[in-house]
């Protein structure tokens, strides 16, 4: 019979910057079907990546692996998912179970992959957790489980579709020594069954239980040896399901589709406020397309109040590619000379540096949560704020980083609900640090909503050394010349930093560019208003993309960990797209019932003027919001199809 796994001359090459790190060479291995191996090594060694080859999450850069007989470079990949899903079991050092399941759901979802049926897939979880002592935790979730009960539903998922050959990553490595000795036992028994058993570990107690160890070295095998250990007799009880015959078609896929949409409400479930809030985009362009005629002149009007509030034009230039970029908290390199060099710019009128950080106001008894803004003097210019009380630190507070503090209205309110004079020269404690308030400012419109949190500001140089200790910014914003077109400006300013920085590793958000958008298309609705409506449905899906670009880096995981126990490329795309529909056909439900009940409002409260609905108004609009979720919904589906299962698997 021929080997179960050969590797033959296999390397694994990653690029990193200009380099290029080899994390396997030239490994050659033979394991025979039943045999127990342990893999050791130190970290760095190799052995994680060695074991994702193996369990063909990862691909070999030159060299041959096969298994069964099987050449896996001459395999697509969704015959790779394949024997992930009916071949292979995984167990995860972190156990890698989805927050939002019970332990039975998480057991059963490489099944359903598999095209199980819900009671088979049920019955069979259930006999796995069973045997596995897990009979009164079925339907608990992974917060409410100890480290050893989530790694025997990680076991269980494993042997779900009757994998032949586990993979058990560090099983051992989260748990205590009762828990772990818990886990080498089952181990043992699925071994004693006939089971592939490869353990890697850096535990030589935890690979003393196989019967081969292999040991790795700077991504080389050195060692290569048997144990003496004696076996076990096998347990009494039988830990194995077997898989059973392959389901039909139709049945895979009607399973994979229900798995997508229950998993697309949990999610949503999960997230009520964001998925409120992209909801919200759909429900306003529809309301606004059965509505159109009736409310256009208003919808102008409100547009034109929302942005009557916008403030002054200025630039504001962030780290990083875009909202949403999670290295932007590692990029360091917009500072304070940045800042100063914009300063002497013909196009900039006024400019100030930004940091920020969360801290606990306290005045007497009395405490608050607050935002704590590090500016420089020239900050209130650039946003235009307006005081109510009191004057803004100056120049000379910024050089000697100053205690000298300005509060918001929120923070007013919040601090001094029943103080009857001014808070004005009263010392509050930011955190830990005394400050005497010199200012308090006016409640003024952001022209994107009101926040009610309390806000602070201090001089930047107080906050970055007495707060942060940190000399990068979070931003810095600059108020653009009147002479100088906004457009021109963040040209210039771009340019600028990028010959500066030597890359282009910051965004400019463009504020008057948003505030001449909001009154071009205030202009529109009182031409146009149909047109219009036909954009906020698109702004909606904007932010249903948007939003949903957002989940899939929230959830890449998730996303590895699916990919990991059998689920195919088309899987992941069709669970993000099912939930960017659901959220628009939701949202046009919502929007449909609002403008109906608005116009009965409305019919009741003006008898000289009555809203006649269309039919095909509504039909369209429906149908809009439909098209919206597969059109705006598709690419970051598709961003999370196309995820590399052992990348998303690390992150």
């Amino acid at each position: 019979m021929a080997p179960l796994i050969v590797l033959e001359n296999l390397c694994r090459h990653f690029v990193a910057g200009d380099a290029t790190v080899v994390a396997l060479r030239e490994v050659g291995l033979t394991i025979e079907a039943g045999e127990m191996v342990a893999i050791v090594g130190a970290s760095g060694s190799g052995k994680s990546t060695l074991m994702n080859i193996l369990g063909c999450i990862d691909r070999p850069t030159t060299g041959s692996y096969c298994i069964s007989g099987r050449e896996t470079a001459a395999l697509d990949i969704d015959e790779l998912a394949t024997l992930r899903r009916e071949h292979f079991g995984f167990i995860f050092q972190r156990y890698n179970l989805l927050s939002e399941l019970n332990a039975l759901a998480n057991v059963e979802m490489p099944a359903i992959y598999a095209g199980l049926s819900p009671s088979d897939r049920g019955a069979r979880a259930g006999t796995l957790l069973a045997r596995l002592g897990m009979t009164d935790r079925i339907s608990h979730r992974p917060g409410q489980l100890s480290g050893g009960q989530q790694q025997r539903v990680s076991i269980a998922r494993a042997l779900i579709n009757g994998a032949r050959v586990l993979l058990a990553d560090e099983p051992t490595g989260a748990l205590d020594s009762t828990a772990g000795e818990e886990v080498l036992r089952i181990l043992d028994e699925l071994h004693a069954e006939g089971r592939t058993v490869i353990i890697v570990t850096h535990d030589m107690t935890v690979a003393r239980h196989a019967e081969r160890i292999i040991e790795l070295h700077d991504g080389a095998i050195v060692s290569d040896r048997r144990t003496e250990r004696a076996r076990l007799a096998p347990a009494a009880r039988n830990l194995a399901v077997e898989a059973g015959p392959p389901p039909a078609r139709w049945r895979t896929q009607i399973g994979r589709l229900g798995e997508a949409l229950r998993m697309a409400l949990a999610s949503m479930k999960a997230h009520r406020l964001r998925t409120a809030l992209t909801m919200l985009g759909i429900i306003i362009g529809v309301v606004s397309v059965v509505c159109v005629v009736a409310l256009g002149e208003g919808s102008r009007r409100q547009v034109l109040s929302s942005i009557s509030n916008l403030g002054t034009n200025t630039l504001e230039i962030f780290p990083g590619k875009d909202f949403g970029d999670v290295r932007s908290g590692k990029i360091k390199t917009l500072v304070l000379a940045d800042a100063r060099a914009l300063a002497q710019q013909p196009y900039v009128a006024a400019v100030t540096p930004t940091v920020s950080t969360n801290r606990t106001l306290r005045y007497g008894s009395v405490e608050a949560s607050a935002l704590v803004n590090g500016v420089s003097e020239q900050y209130f210019d650039v946003k235009g704020t307006k005081l109510a009380a009191g004057l803004f630190f100056d120049a000379g507070s910024v050089r000697s980083l100053s205690q000298d503090i300005v509060i918001d209205d929120n923070t007013r309110k919040a601090l001094f609900p029943d103080y009857g004079g001014s808070p004005l020269g009263q010392t509050i404690l930011v955190g830990n640090v005394p400050c005497r308030i010199v200012g308090i400012i006016r409640q003024q419109q952001s022209g994107f909503g009101s926040n009610a949190n309390p806000a602070v500001y201090l001089p930047y140089t107080t906050v970055q050394a007495r707060f942060l200790g940190d000399s990068s910014l979070r931003s810095i914003s600059l108020r653009v010349a009147n002479e100088t077109a906004s457009g021109a400006a963040e040209l210039a300013a771009v340019d600028f930093l990028t010959q500066r920085h030597g890359a282009k590793d910051f965004f400019i958000l463009n504020t008057d560019d948003i505030r001449r958008t909001i009154t071009s298309t205030a202009q529109v609705l009182t031409l146009l208003v149909a047109a219009i409506a036909v954009i906020s449905l698109i702004v909606g899906g904007l932010g249903v993309m948007n939003i949903m670009l957002v989940s899939v880096s929230e959830r890449i995981g998730e996303i590895g960990l699916r990919m990991a126990v059998g689920a195919r490329r088309s899987d992941i795309l069709q669970q993000f797209l099912i939930e960017a529909v659901l959220v628009c056909l939701i949202g046009g439900t919502i929007g449909i019932l609002a403008a109906l009940g608005f116009g009965a409002i409305f019919n009741a409260l003006t008898p000289a003027f009555h809203l006649v609905y269309s039919a095909s108004s509504i039909v369209a609009a429906f149908a809009f919001s439909t098209i919206i979720g597969i059109v705006f919904g598709y690419l970051p589906a598709r961003n999370a199809s196309l995820l590399d299962p052992v990348v998303a698997l690390s992150r």
